[in-house]
């Protein structure tokens, strides 16, 4: 009797330990990462253009991440190189990573990561230095396949993005001879609100 009662016992507590654990791991799951496409992000006007990746939207406050003036991003954190430029009230930094945009899972090293500084950004202007290469040609500004700007966010988290188009639509091919708008951003970001290191 005493033998019976005592593994029944033991097979209640075991019972009871594995719906524990089981509902320990349903609470403790990291939401997958979503990738979201940003469209026609408005860069072309005077002044800079302030994006929250946590928020998914352009932003007026101080809780920017990137912010854009026509080819030129710039992070929130480090320190201006025009007084044109917004505050840097954040830790922003942002490492440049080749290969293609799903590829990029882990974020790099903490050395990896560089912010805005006196004499050059942390994502570098001009043709083929950061994210663009420029035809002198056909004046057409084409992102450069293969990078991925991994950003520590102005409040410590991260995200990821690529730039898709520099044109108002995201043409496949611009018409050089056409009036195109450009200074509109098109691109895909991945935001990661865990402290995790992946996306």
């Amino acid at each position: 009797m005493k033998t019976n009662f005592l593994k029944l016992s033991l097979l209640a507590l075991v019972i009871f330990t594995a719906s524990c654990s089981s509902d320990d791991d349903k609470n403790n799951t990291i939401p997958a990462v979503e990738t979201i496409k940003v469209s026609d992000l408005d860069a072309s006007q005077t002044g800079y253009t302030k994006f929250s990746f946590s928020e998914n939207k352009v932003v007026t406050t101080d809780n920017w991440d990137v912010a854009f003036n026509t080819t030129t991003i710039i992070v929130n954190g480090g320190v201006k190189m025009t007084d044109a430029e917004p505050n840097r009230t954040g830790s922003g930094a942002a490492s440049i990573v080749s290969g293609t945009f799903a590829s990029v899972t882990l974020y790099p090293a903490a050395s990896a990561f560089a912010q805005d500084a006196a004499t050059v950004y942390a994502i570098p202007k001009g043709s083929g230095k950061g994210w663009y290469n420029y035809d002198m040609n056909s004046h057409i500004i084409s992102p450069i396949a293969g990078k991925v700007f991994v950003i520590k966010t102005h409040d410590g988290k991260y995200a990821k993005f690529e730039i898709l188009s520099y044109y108002k639509g995201a043409p496949v091919t611009p018409d050089p001879l056409k009036t195109v708008d450009t200074g509109f951003y098109t691109f895909n970001f991945a935001y990661q609100a865990n402290s995790t290191t992946t996306f």
